[in-house]
């Protein structure tokens, strides 16, 4: 991976989650402006439903993205017999996906079905997290990682900015003044669009030099 692409995917991971603790929704006061963090939670009060999981879902989309990662760094072991570095990355990835825990009185009352979801996307994250420290994809399924990072990077950018449009105008009409998006949404919507771009053009990069590899196995072994 050429070192421009590794700083452009570090520099959208780290956007994504600046944004999500930054302000999304700007209101008219202090009180009335929120943070991604915050999101989810004041939206369950408009009767949002299961919908409103969309603004939990960047850290989830974060945590997967960091732990696909570190399966397309190159091996490197260290003297202990493994990579502590991927394996801080992988740590972080599921601390980060934590951000979308639901509280305790949640998930053990009796509405908890509604927060079970986001319970299995954690899981999900950590499962992620050990299986790409064991498993590293070769030959044909290198193009996989790259794949699913394009994939959660245009998830993470366009699911929450779809229901952040959905709810924009609902919320401007009770408050009766007009509210607007803030740096935190649009932190979120460049850093997931950066991590997709850069995904892509390393999927190209993989995809064109496959032919001119295949052509020199080919020329090895009939010499």
């Amino acid at each position: 991976m050429r070192r421009s692409s590794q700083t452009l995917l570090i520099l959208g991971f780290t956007a994504v989650f600046i944004g999500y603790l930054s302000v999304w929704l700007r209101g008219p006061g202090a009180g009335l402006s929120f943070l991604g963090l915050e999101m989810g939670e004041w939206f369950k009060f408009l009767g949002l439903g299961s919908r409103r999981d969309l603004f939990y879902l960047p850290p989830i989309t974060l945590g997967l993205m960091l732990a696909i990662w570190t399966m397309t760094w190159p091996a490197r072991e260290s003297d202990a017999g493994f990579d502590w570095r991927a394996w801080i990355v992988r740590g972080l990835a599921v601390l980060v996906s934590l951000l979308a825990f639901p509280a305790i009185e949640d998930i053990s009352g009796p509405e908890r079905e509604q927060y079970m979801l986001r319970v299995v996307l954690i899981g999900l994250v950590i499962v992620v997290a050990l299986l790409s420290g064991f498993w590293r994809p070769k030959g044909a399924w290198r193009t996989l990682p790259w794949i699913a990072l394009a994939v959660l990077g245009v998830l993470g950018a366009a699911l929450p900015a779809w229901m952040f449009l959905q709810v924009q105008p609902f919320l401007s009409d009770i408050l009766g003044v007009p509210v607007s998006a803030d740096i935190g949404f649009w932190l979120n919507v460049v850093g997931n669009t950066v991590v997709a771009a850069t995904s892509l053009f390393q999927l190209a990069t993989i995809n064109r030099a496959a032919p001119a590899a295949n052509d020199a196995k080919k020329g090895a072994a009939s010499s």
